[in-house]
């Protein structure tokens, strides 16, 4: 059993019905803009790319565009790569990791590959540094049919109508020390669960699919990476987050399975970021490098091997 202390909402071992729900909600406040800090940015980026209204959030009293970013050099006979980001609000460089990634590298893969860029899927969460949505709901267990997330449904929307024709897709995100101080508390008491205590990795990693898994593809991604910050090392138990260490900073999930955003299209090659933007031994910057960084080398990997991926999937 664990002895941490009952979280302020709702019942011990109860789950959450509406008022529960209410009272959460009504202690979400904005901590930041996303037009300041995600829209200005993609304004800027409109001389260089198409950028595509997908879809809006209306959350009363505040509404949120959605956008994608995409290349300007479109052509259909050029395999797609597809990076999303701020699926989970609270994991800023999964957001501004995106966002960098088109200021400073996109326009080197013009005439190589189709970009498409959703660098803030959960607005309302990024502006209250939070995991979930406002109707208390994580959009990264919701990437599925008839989903009960509007921000998951709104990016499956948009992908639809080339998910079958993606090479690549990245979802950046991070693991922060309020997963365990906040998140995962609030979600035992929301499913009336008993909380029990878990370990924060030290460093960035990545989540394959368990289903189809591309060990050389992942340790692509690790490579690049660990020449801008530190990779995590496996627990005392060989493990990351409670789940196998496979190879050096890779474990596996079942990604369409467990409705996560990576699995949300048929690319044969896809993997999950996961940046600690708490250690002493990363820096914000560091943290949106990396990032940055995970997505060139996912892109540079997928490009050098096309045939191979294709005849596997």
């Amino acid at each position: 059993m664990s002895n941490h202390a009952p979280y302020p909402i709702g019942t011990p071992g109860l789950p959450w019905g509406k008022p529960e729900r209410a009272e959460w909600l009504s202690r979400q406040t904005a901590q930041r803009s996303y037009a300041a800090d995600v829209l200005s940015v993609i304004e800027a980026l409109r001389a260089r790319f198409d950028v595509s209204e997908y879809g809006r959030l209306d959350y009363a009293p505040h509404s949120y565009p959605l956008f994608a970013i995409m290349s300007r050099d479109w052509r259909d006979e050029l395999p797609i790569m597809l990076v999303t980001g701020g699926v989970h609000g609270y994991e800023t460089s999964g957001v501004h990791g995106a966002l960098q990634f088109v200021e400073q590298h996109a326009t080197s893969y013009a005439g190589r590959a189709n970009l498409v860029v959703a660098p803030c899927v959960s607005p309302w969460a990024y502006e209250r540094i939070h995991r979930w949505n406002a109707d208390a709901l994580d959009p990264n267990r919701s990437f599925r049919e008839n989903s009960p997330a509007r921000e998951s449904a709104a990016l499956m929307q948009l992908v639809a109508p080339f998910r079958d024709r993606v090479l690549m897709h990245i979802d950046l995100h991070e693991t922060t020390d309020s997963d365990e101080s906040e998140f995962r508390p609030a979600l035992a008491a929301r499913d009336g669960k008993a909380y029990e205590p878990g370990e924060i990795p030290d460093g960035f990693y990545l989540v394959d699919d368990s289903a189809h898994p591309q060990p050389a593809f992942q340790q692509a991604v690790i490579a690049a990476v660990a020449k801008v910050t530190h990779i995590a090392p496996a627990d005392a138990k060989g493990e990351i987050i409670g789940s196998p260490v496979v190879a050096p900073g890779v474990i596996e999930y079942a990604l369409s399975e467990l409705g996560l955003c990576a699995g949300i299209t048929s690319a044969p090659y896809k993997t999950t970021t996961e940046v600690y933007p708490d250690s002493p031994r990363a820096t914000p910057e560091q943290c949106n490098a990396a990032q940055a960084a995970a997505v060139c080398a996912a892109i540079d990997f997928a490009l050098a091997h096309p045939a191979k991926a294709l005849v596997e999937r």
